[in-house]
């Protein structure tokens, strides 16, 4: 049961995200290993949305590690389905540390199995386009399982989620999986763990970095940012790359609504109004801006169905089925035609 409500979810967000997006285009499907386990290392700029793309934008089942605090209550279900193993730290208590080791036991194992999984290589997320400092953690994990399991491949893959929008949909997605790293080929037997950890986590950073539209925050980061809007993220990747590490001058701003615009997009809010407005007092309750997006995520892959549904029934039910398709007609394409408005 648990693995076909996994596969049911993973291949309906999979179709979703091409509502979500306006454009998503993949790049290195042909760099992902197809002889041994795979520790996917994504940059971090979207909160739970992306482990979702991840998730469903991968070709097989994929775990996660995720923080011990959501584990348990009404949700260990549905957290156990989609795949997710907990980790505990400091903060959990220091008793709760020693839990670790059945985790990373059972992640040593899924990689020694060719399985896939996934662990976030930044600090935390965070909504900037440059990579911030690395952790050690999927390093120190993927080296510990090929000391585990010195004769399986295991690869350590770095992967560039870059959103043309940090916060609205419809927005462009380039989705880029880097050139892999072998384990056994790039370890060192003459040092030791730590250094052949960091040895790891530097060449992870040098590949994430290939991945991602802007490497660093250098002196030009404020200006490379606002390059990166509808317009310019119809090139594709490696030219935009090049383009705002070389010359970002000449590549268009990203525009601020008029008030023309901004009487536009209300009027487009209007078939959709209470959708809308439940999703920003939800939005509200989160502190984080990161999880704008996410929450976004959500609210468009269950409540607005949901509220159409609804909806569209109760004027079918008054008012005959052609009022209902044309209410319909409506929403979708108001809501539509408002984010190109919001991204233009």
């Amino acid at each position: 049961m648990k693995t076909f409500f996994y596969l049911l979810i993973k291949n309906l967000l999979r179709y979703y995200n091409y509502v979500y997006f306006r454009n998503i285009e993949v790049y290195g499907y042909e760099n992902i290993p197809q002889d041994g386990g795979i520790l996917f290392s994504p940059n971090h700029q979207g909160a739970f949305l992306d482990p979702l793309i991840i998730g469903s934008m991968t070709p097989n089942k994929i775990t996660s590690l995720t923080r011990s605090d959501v584990f348990g209550g009404p949700f260990k279900w549905f957290l156990d389905a989609f795949q997710m193993l907990p980790v505990y730290r400091i903060r959990n208590g220091y008793s709760n540390l020693k839990k670790n080791d059945l985790t990373f036991a059972k992640c040593y194992k899924l990689l020694s199995e060719g399985k896939y999984m996934l662990m976030f290589s930044e600090g935390g997320h965070h909504d900037e386009y440059y990579l911030q400092n690395l952790s050690k953690g999927s390093s120190r994990l993927i080296y510990q399982a090929q000391q585990q399991f010195p004769e399986k491949k295991l690869y350590l893959m770095p992967v560039g989620i870059n959103y043309g929008h940090h916060r609205q949909p419809r927005c462009t997605l380039h989705l880029v999986f880097g050139k892999p790293i072998e384990i056994n080929q790039t370890v060192d037997p003459k040092l030791t763990e730590a250094e052949n950890i960091n040895k790891l986590r530097a060449l992870l950073r040098q590949r994430m970095k290939e991945c991602i539209w802007i490497e660093d925050k250098s002196e030009n980061y404020a200006a490379q940012k606002l390059k990166i809007n509808r317009q310019t993220t119809q090139l594709d990747f490696y030219t935009l790359k090049n383009e705002l590490e070389t010359n970002h001058s000449k590549l268009p701003n990203r525009k601020s609504l008029s008030r023309s615009s901004l009487f536009v997009v209300w009027l487009l809010s209007l078939p959709n109004i209470i959708p809308l407005w439940i999703t920003r007092k939800v939005i509200s309750k989160f502190e984080d801006i990161v999880f704008v997006s996410s929450m976004k995520y959500a609210m468009g892959v269950f409540f607005f169905p949901i509220w159409w549904f609804g909806s569209g029934l109760a004027l079918a039910y008054a008012f005959g089925n052609p009022v209902m398709t044309w209410y319909l007609v409506i929403c979708i394409t108001t809501l539509f035609t408002r984010q190109r408005v919001l991204l233009s």
